[in-house]
């Protein structure tokens, strides 16, 4: 049986409402939660598509149309984190904003139209946030190693002693991946093939893969082929589901996935290069299963925000 973990239950004694926002590579998010320093609990969310992880590795910029979502999206965000009484509304950008030649421009755009700035925050400080967040479902599990994957980018983080003590960054975005293969759903041979060739590849540069005890799965990647999986809830994927997933996304045409794993057609595209990424890293790490946390980097945000006040 896999190990169980978390924190036990517990009544929010000082209620302070913050919100957190991060603009990844294939969604802007938004979270707004009430907290101690200790907890969150989840007040509001929302979020909208906007696929800058395989628009940008397309490009290398982020085009009018996107910026203007991204524009409509933070003006949404500071309406709904006023509405709920914030104390502090954090804007943050990940991968997808990152690797945009034009990200200054936009991150000025942003601001002009709306009055929010937005933190372009580094690959480091990511996986600091996905693990202080990670931590409230997560702590007692005892792994030792954390994957967020986006699409833009994959995080690993090294744990020891309940605490980050390595992380690195590489290339390996559903988004990303879809781009440099034309990955599609059902997928022919030579995309598929091309997928694995970048994946494996991108994998050979990482210094921090290991055998593994345990690993822990935080993003909305990994949570989006958990609940096609697992519908019953149970927080841990098998290394034989991914080979299902995969098996099955790479013949199955993207209405036929909505419908099999009651997910939205975007959610769909994203099964395949998330299985394969997932499927790899459990090989290269030598994981019969892993952990999936409900919580991450917007929790993390909150929970660094409560502290700092």
């Amino acid at each position: 049986m896999p190990p169980t973990g978390g924190l036990p239950a517990k009544i929010l004694t000082v209620q302070r409402i913050f919100a957190a926002a991060d603009i990844g590579s294939n969604t802007a998010h938004l979270l707004v939660a009430a907290t101690d320093g200790e907890i969150v609990m989840r007040i509001d969310n929302f979020n909208e598509w906007i696929p800058l992880g395989e628009v940008v590795a397309r490009h290398r910029e982020i085009p009018k149309e996107l910026a203007s979502n991204l524009v409509s999206a933070v003006k949404e965000f500071k309406r709904l984190a006023n509405a709920k009484q914030a104390e502090q509304l954090y804007v943050f950008a990940t991968e997808g904003m990152r690797m945009a030649r034009n990200h200054a421009e936009i991150v000025q755009l942003i601001r002009r139209e709306t009055g929010v700035s937005v933190e372009i925050i580094s690959a480091k400080r990511e996986a600091e946030l996905s693990f202080l967040g990670v931590g409230l479902d997560s702590r007692n599990l005892r792994a030792d190693v954390m994957f967020e994957v986006g699409g833009g980018s994959l995080q690993i983080g090294v744990i020891k002693d309940q605490k980050l003590s390595n992380q690195e960054s590489l290339p390996l975005g559903t988004g990303r991946i879809i781009a440099e293969s034309g990955l599609t759903s059902p997928c022919p041979t030579y995309a598929y093939e091309a997928a694995v060739r970048y994946i494996e590849s991108t994998l050979d540069r990482s210094e921090c893969i290991f055998d593994a005890n345990f690993g822990v799965a935080s993003g909305g990647v990994g949570r989006g082929l958990w609940r096609a999986l697992h519908p019953d809830g149970e927080k841990v994927l098998a290394r034989e589901e991914v080979e299902y997933m995969l098996w099955c996304t790479r013949r199955q045409p993207i209405e036929r996935l909505v419908s099999r794993f009651n997910v939205k057609v975007k959610r769909a595209g994203t099964l395949l290069p998330g299985a394969l990424i997932y499927a790899s890293l459990m090989r290269r790490f030598d994981l019969d299963q892993l952990a999936i946390s409900e919580f991450g980097l917007r929790e993390g945000a909150i929970l660094e925000m409560a502290k700092q006040k």
